[in-house]
């Protein structure tokens, strides 16, 4: 179905506008907050041609459509909403906060919140990532070509990323917590600046960039709320220069005496214990952290790794994490493929031969939702698979300089391409063998689910 159709199809499962809170996206899905929710709501979207899987939670509504798909039909969605001119936003927006108040802790949302201060920068670290990762291989097959002005023009883009992270981080903190963005991106450029190793406070000489992206996120919140609290108390005449200006300096000052040294502890702290815990417990770490990756996908939690991610990418340049995790999704390859071969199912068959390529290419819901999780003991096998693919990665301490991609496609923007694929092999090979040892009921042929 083209995009405008599979919309359509959805709207007309959920509609009126009136019943719907709110609507957004991530990488892979459509998530929608409702009034009501039919008893068979789930089952009629799954049939639409294009939705990949349904997860309803007691907060939202999760329709799995696929990376680049899922932000298109959200955008044609919203269209759909506003021409639908029965929206009525005061009362969503006060059942929307009876749902959160009776459904989220403040933990969860504060999560929540900080995982979408930097899920807008995953497509930076795919293309850099990717871009550095191709740069490395011509590098590695011609040695001479590291030396050419149009490598050096590229590896500059491909590094890109991370010489601006503390003004993205800044400004999206700042934006997610309902602050000026801009006065949190010039707070980001404030503590990475040159010109602070400069400065001298009690004999010791300031560091640019010291607490990286955590300490941005803590400099950009305090600013949020001491510019709120100025909005309150600055006669509105004065509130456009004396606000701004008080905000950024209260600021700076708080993050070159507090924010920022809290800030360092925390991302040394947070890098090494990660590090500590893959270079001791090795393989083991890895088997648990790979057994383990599925079910935190299924629920939707797996965003809450993303700080962890981008903290390590700007201080190593690469994580240590995603190698790892990424190899759930191909036990759960492994597993989908014993399917294809046990099930006597021609419809099974047909799901697992469209979802496979994509599940190949690092996109796994299709896989959960469609094959794995619905028959119940291939889940089991996928998350074994993870787990022995994980192991492997984390003995070998393969890092990668990229988020927000898996499967195949992480392989160039690893620092070991060669065992990294090996690990993926590994859970290729022991999610089929687990999947096929342990079997499932398969459905019969009249079976739609």
């Amino acid at each position: 179905m083209k995009n405008e159709t599979i919309a359509a199809e959805i709207y007309k499962c959920v509609a009126p506008s009136s019943n719907i809170v709110s609507i957004a996206n991530c990488m892979t899905r459509l998530r929608l907050q409702l009034l009501v929710k039919e008893d068979n709501l789930e089952e009629k979207l799954k049939k639409i041609d294009g939705v990949l899987g349904v997860h309803d939670t007691d907060e939202e509504l999760q329709i799995i459509l696929g990376p680049g798909k899922a932000a298109a039909v959200t955008e044609i969605f919203k269209k759909l909403a506003v021409q639908d001119s029965k929206m009525q936003i005061g009362n969503a927006e006060a059942v929307h906060e009876k749902i959160r108040a009776k459904n989220a802790t403040p933990i969860k949302l504060l999560f929540k919140r900080i995982a979408s201060v930097f899920i807008p920068l995953i497509p930076g670290f795919i293309a850099c990532g990717l871009l550095t990762g191709v740069l490395a291989a011509c590098a590695k097959i011609e040695p001479s070509m590291a030396n050419a002005a149009w490598w050096k023009l590229l590896a500059t883009a491909g590094n890109a990323v991370f010489f601006g992270m503390n003004l993205f981080v800044g400004y999206n903190a700042s934006k997610v917590f309902g602050g000026t963005p801009i006065i949190g991106g010039l707070l980001g450029a404030f503590l990475a600046h040159p010109g602070l190793s400069s400065v001298v406070i009690y004999d010791t000489p300031l560091v640019p960039g010291r607490g990286g992206v955590i300490a941005v996120l803590l400099a950009a919140v305090f600013a949020v709320y001491v510019e709120k609290r100025l909005h309150k108390i600055v006669p509105e005449m004065f509130d456009l220069f004396v606000t701004p200006f008080l905000t950024v300096l209260v600021t700076v000052c708080a993050a070159t005496f507090v924010l920022q040294p809290v800030g360092g502890f925390i991302s040394e702290t947070i890098g090494s214990a990660t590090l500590a815990a893959i270079d001791q417990g090795k393989a083991a770490t890895g088997f648990i952290l790979g057994l383990i990756w599925l079910p935190l996908v299924m629920f939707g939690v797996h965003q809450s790794f993303t700080p962890i991610h981008v903290d390590l990418l700007t201080r190593y340049g690469v994580t240590v994490l995603l190698p790892i995790l990424a190899m759930a999704g191909a036990g759960q390859v492994g597993a989908s493929a014993a399917v294809y071969f046990k099930t006597k199912n021609k419809l099974l068959k047909k799901t697992v031969l469209s979802a496979l390529p994509v599940g190949i290419m690092g996109v796994g819901e299709p896989l959960i939702y469609g094959v794995t999780f619905p028959l119940g003991k291939p889940f089991i096998a996928a998350c074994i698979g993870g787990a022995f693919g994980g192991a492997v990665q984390a003995n070998f301490a393969v890092g990668a300089r990229a988020m927000g991609i898996s499967g195949l496609l992480l392989t160039p923007t690893t620092d070991n391409a060669l065992m990294y694929l090996a690990g993926v092999l590994t859970a290729y090979v022991t999610g089929f063998a687990a999947a096929w040892i342990i079997g499932f009921d398969d459905p019969p042929e009249n079976d739609d689910n």
